[in-house]
């Protein structure tokens, strides 16, 4: 890859795999200072020369998430004024994409997000395994969704042993679709977990509805009586003994639902349990609570960085999707189809 008219910056959220980006791509990351002032305000330095240049700009969800943000919209404004020809964004975990639907008296905050990225001047995003597919529809610019099931399919093949005698489980029915789509391409067993309890981060209908009817008694108009739901037990539907469960997902964040899911898989039988997901958020202590499960292993790929979690817990391992994201900028540079990065992928992907 020659430099010629593309130059690659990076903020502070993931320089590791910049690094491993640009390696693939036979560049160097351009020159760039970025840096918290005393007084905790963001400042950028362009120290090279992007008139009339492709800028991709590596950036990603982090610990530090608002000042990510923030180095994020002040690089690509910066890169606008210095008239770049385009802009894109490289963001393998699109922060805030968890709040993309509508909670009583709330915001959409991803909404927010897609419109101070496109108002800063990015031309175009390249983010992976959105939580929600629908976030595309929040940008006026164009959004390459790549996914990371292809990485993920081949470590179970190359890492796992005996991976044959696996079966694919979805810690609940809402991510049936993604789990039937790997155990479709392994073509091994399915098995979905009913009756687990939902995360303080589902996200469903807002709760603001229109007012219940109401019903008269003795003349007088009454509301109906409002029973609470209750929740159904927690059931596992399909055979798990005997064999390696594998629950695939998103996104691992508390890990409070995958670890009683791995409890529950345990008691019907299941010999080794394995956790995956693309993107391996890990908050507060989910490290600890992991490293004393029942979980065997925990593998995430490198969308975000894992230092500090890897030292608390023994059991998380990292795939690397840079090859992706690397392929992704070099054929949005040379003006190439995408379609290949998403052959033999499900839209249930």
């Amino acid at each position: 890859m020659s430099r010629g008219g593309m130059v690659i910056f990076t903020g502070n959220s993931h320089p590791e795999l910049a690094r491993l980006i640009s390696t693939r791509l036979c560049t160097e990351l351009g020159k760039a200072d970025i840096y918290l002032q005393e007084n905790k305000e963001t400042t950028v330095n362009i120290d090279e020369s992007v008139r009339g240049k492709d800028v991709f700009l590596i950036q990603t969800g982090s610990d530090d998430v608002n000042n990510a943000i923030m180095e994020l919209l002040i690089m690509t404004y910066a890169c606008k004024t210095s008239c770049a020809k385009s802009i894109v964004g490289v963001i393998p975990y699109l922060p805030y994409s968890k709040q993309s639907q509508m909670r009583k008296r709330g915001a959409i905050v991803s909404k927010l997000l897609a419109t101070m990225l496109s108002r800063a001047g990015m031309n175009h995003i390249i983010t992976m395994d959105l939580h929600h597919k629908e976030i595309q529809g929040f940008f006026d610019i164009p959004v390459d969704n790549l996914r990371a099931s292809p990485f993920i399919v081949q470590y179970i093949q190359e890492n796992i042993p005996d991976w044959r005698n696996a079966v694919i489980v979805a810690r609940n029915p809402a991510a049936a679709k993604r789990a039937t789509s790997f155990a479709d391409r392994l073509r091994l067993g399915l098995a979905v977990i009913h009756g687990e309890h939902k995360e303080t981060d589902s996200e469903h209908i807002d709760g603001r509805h229109s007012p219940p009817t109401v019903r008269t008694v003795d003349g007088m108009q009454m509301l109906p009586v409002l029973i609470p739901k209750e929740k159904p037990p927690i059931n596992v539907v399909g055979d798990v003994g005997g064999r390696i469960a594998i629950i695939v997902d998103d996104m691992i964040d508390e890990a409070e639902s995958f670890v009683a899911a791995a409890e529950i898989l345990k008691e019907r039988g299941a010999y080794k349990i394995y956790a995956m997901a693309t993107h391996g958020l890990l908050s507060a202590d989910a490290p600890k609570k992991i490293e004393e499960s029942c979980i065997d292993e925990v593998i995430v790929t490198n969308t975000l960085q894992h230092k500090l979690q890897k030292l608390q817990c023994s059991k998380i391992r990292t795939i690397d999707i840079s090859q992706a994201m690397a392929e992704a900028i070099r054929r949005i540079h040379h003006n190439e189809s995408m379609s290949y990065l998403f052959r033999n992928i499900s839209t249930d992907d």
